[in-house]
């Protein structure tokens, strides 16, 4: 008994781990998947261990991808010369589900947080001066969240790439102060991105 109920605590303790889940709902969906879908719990765990083994980092953007480089930095009809910076694929995500936008982009997978030690070399910063740096990149977009560390992150890539005559541009402020991409609406993204500065 003392097996199944540390092994419980243990699949409770991970979802906890998740964004927005708490004790309860850890509890919850632990209970759901023993209770009534152990076939979805095997699932569940199938695709978690091969998203694991088998998802990196596209060795271009950063992006999440299972090959060297991912499907967007391939695509020929995108432009090369714009290149959007995002916090988060899940960022990315929201701008490529809003139409709005055909360049490439640069997943720094985090934000400048020098509070809980997340610095430039945490986010991959010099990648990222290192790519709109290769002469091909006219523009880069900053899309990060307008959030404090977003701006914070904003402002030292715009006081980076600039003295080095890339331009800079930053989403216009029709995405909400405090808010986080993946949850804006589509159209607000749009508009951000027609009306960017």
């Amino acid at each position: 008994m003392s097996t199944t109920t540390s092994s419980l605590d243990a699949l409770v303790d991970a979802l906890r781990k998740l964004p927005g889940i708490g004790v309860k709902s850890a509890q919850r969906i632990a209970y759901h998947l023993l209770q009534h879908d152990r076939a979805g719990a095997q699932r569940l765990a199938q695709a978690l261990d091969a998203a694991v083994s088998g998802v990196r980092h596209c060795a271009r953007c950063h992006t999440f991808t299972e090959a060297e480089v991912c499907s967007t930095c391939l695509d020929p009809s995108r432009d090369a010369r714009t290149l959007c910076v995002v916090e988060t694929p899940a960022d990315q995500a929201a701008i490529e589900r809003s139409g709005s936008y055909r360049g490439l982009y640069f997943v720094l997978m985090g934000r400048l947080s020098p509070l809980d030690g997340i610095g430039v070399h945490e986010i991959g910063l010099a990648q990222l001066f290192e790519r709109a740096t290769d002469g091909s990149v006219a523009e880069v977009i900053v899309a990060t969240g307008f959030t404090t560390e977003g701006e914070a992150t904003a402002q030292a890539i715009a006081q980076t790439l600039k003295p080095r005559g890339v331009a800079v541009t930053r989403l216009a402020r029709g995405v909400p102060v405090g808010s986080e991409l993946e949850y804006v609406d589509l159209g607000t993204i749009a508009h951000a991105f027609v009306d960017r500065r």
